[in-house]
């Protein structure tokens, strides 16, 4: 399955709903990316596809500082799941593959 590919991401949380972009590329050694958003560009660390299973963190400073652990599972072109910092609740996640990035319409 790939991952690979420009996701336009919504996030749910207890502030209300986080719109991000989230860059996805796979060579040889493995999956890197970044993450957009609230004016910021992190990158991301601990990237890890297991069957449909993706996960990642990144550390973001806006709205506020945080460390955040995302956990979705990959279907085609759509992910769904959560993303949790540290003791708060985890904020439901979903995102779509936009139709012309790299990998957009691979079924596993």
């Amino acid at each position: 399955m790939s991952v690979e590919g420009i996701w336009d991401l919504s996030v749910a949380t207890p502030i209300g709903t986080i719109d991000a972009v989230v860059e996805l590329r796979e060579d040889g050694s493995g999956i890197t990316g970044s993450a957009h958003g609230a004016g910021q560009e992190v990158p991301l660390t601990e990237v890890s596809l297991t069957g449909d299973r993706l996960s990642w963190k990144q550390a973001v400073t806006r709205p506020m500082r945080l460390n955040l652990v995302f956990a979705v599972t990959v279907d085609g072109s759509t992910m769904s799941g959560t993303s949790r910092a540290g003791r708060l609740p985890a904020s439901k996640v979903s995102g779509v593959r936009r139709a012309d990035a790299p990998g957009a319409g691979r079924r596993p």
